[in-house]
């Protein structure tokens, strides 16, 4: 039985749940166009789980993995040209 990787997991759930990459992008422009240059992607999930009480398929036990956070701040940065470097990152550990 092989294991899957965080981000293995990580496309199983966006594809599943493609609201949330909306939501942070929505809340990621919000801060930029309140001034800020560079957020923590916490914030992010923090207000999702909280404003929102995102409801979502998948990853049992969990309505949004901490294990995800930097895999949608590393996607939307690639994906969305005014929010390139706007989220604070390091260096991806291994699975």
């Amino acid at each position: 039985m092989s294991k899957q990787s965080i981000q293995e997991r990580f496309e199983v759930f966006h594809a599943a749940n493609p609201s949330i990459y909306d939501e942070i992008v929505y809340l990621a422009r919000r801060a930029k166009v309140r001034g800020h240059d560079r957020i923590g992607i916490e914030i992010c999930f923090g207000a999702l789980r909280w404003n929102r009480l995102v409801e979502t398929t998948g990853e049992r036990g969990f309505k949004l993995n901490n294990d995800f956070r930097s895999r949608y701040a590393r996607l939307i940065m690639e994906q969305e040209s005014d929010l390139a470097r706007f989220f604070e990152t390091r260096d991806l550990r291994t699975d």
